[in-house]
């Protein structure tokens, strides 16, 4: 089994998709903390597992807490030794047009999906910094990454992961982190209403979670959006085009203007290491060749 001895922590996994993940992953041969709100959900999931030959355990505590996702963390390793794999999955809908939407409705997606991730992941950096081996999934969006009418919340917190992915991945390199995101289309509680019945069977959460094989696994990459449903596998980029340059002048916003075709054309466009390529290709352009600056690690 190719996850023989690993631990792994899925949020959000007493139903719908987390549950498909810590099923799919246990089977795998991961011993596999389920967490959600829901103590009886935990507990049912994980009794699915223990029923398979599995081994679990059940945890209830919402990743908005920082001291319940340190306790769980803590009894991972406790029981144990170590964590490999995290995957922040847990999430919540607060829908509305962004007229009108609450402000309180957004502060409360944004809290579950990104800071709930960024509670998990630095429970588990350090630990996996010492043992100098981890694989960290977000769960992002095609909402985040290409907009979805009525989830300005949603998107925002989406499109925050994977920035975190992007700088963690950084980070995380020299330590044996990899970091990755699963932008998936699943039918769950969260997507019922929205795709039609026939949509909805064939977008089983089951076809999603073996993506996660490939995000988890020894040979795994890091840095990749990967965009999973139906049984469907595609990668996604933030990508950044050769540009055009239009230097200091009066007139340099007309020339931006009159040369849009070429600040946008898409030839020869890449995928930057890092944030920092941006400037440096600026700075090129100006006829300057030496590093903008050097990446502190």
């Amino acid at each position: 089994m190719a996850l023989e001895g690993r631990v792994a922590i899925v949020t959000g996994s007493g139903g719908g998709l987390g549950r498909s993940h810590v099923l799919y992953l246990a089977r795998k041969g991961a011993r596999v903390v389920v967490n959600d709100l829901a103590q009886d959900a935990a507990d049912g999931v994980a009794a699915e597992i223990h029923a398979a030959g599995g081994s679990a355990l059940a945890i209830a505590g919402s990743v908005t807490d920082e001291r319940a996702v340190a306790n769980m963390v803590a009894r991972a390793v406790d029981r144990w030794g170590r964590v490999d794999i995290l995957v922040n999955n847990a999430g919540i809908l607060r829908d509305r047009s962004f007229a009108k939407m609450s402000l309180d409705d957004f502060r409360a997606v944004i809290e579950v999906h990104l800071m709930g991730a960024v509670h998990c992941t630095r429970a588990v950096w350090e630990p996996m910094r010492q043992q100098r081996y981890g694989r960290i999934v977000m769960t992002t969006s095609s909402s985040g990454l290409y907009g979805n009418f009525g989830q300005a919340n949603y998107a925002a917190a989406k499109m925050g992961l994977v920035g975190l992915m992007q700088t963690l991945a950084i980070e995380g390199e020299r330590y044996g982190i990899r970091v990755n995101c699963l932008a998936p289309t699943a039918a769950t509680q969260m997507t019922e209403g929205v795709l039609s019945p026939e949509s909805l069977r064939l977008l089983d959460p089951a076809r999603v979670s073996p993506g996660l094989l490939a995000l988890v696994g020894e040979d795994a990459p890091t840095r990749t959006i990967l965009c999973a449903g139906a049984g469907n596998f595609a990668a996604a980029n933030v990508t950044l085009t050769h540009g055009y340059h239009a230097g200091a002048g009066p007139d340099a916003g007309e020339q931006v203007i009159a040369h849009w075709r070429d600040v946008t054309d898409r030839t020869g466009e890449i995928v930057p290491a890092y944030g920092f390529t941006q400037a440096e290709r600026e700075v090129a352009s100006a006829g300057f060749s030496a590093p903008v600056l050097e990446v502190k690690r």
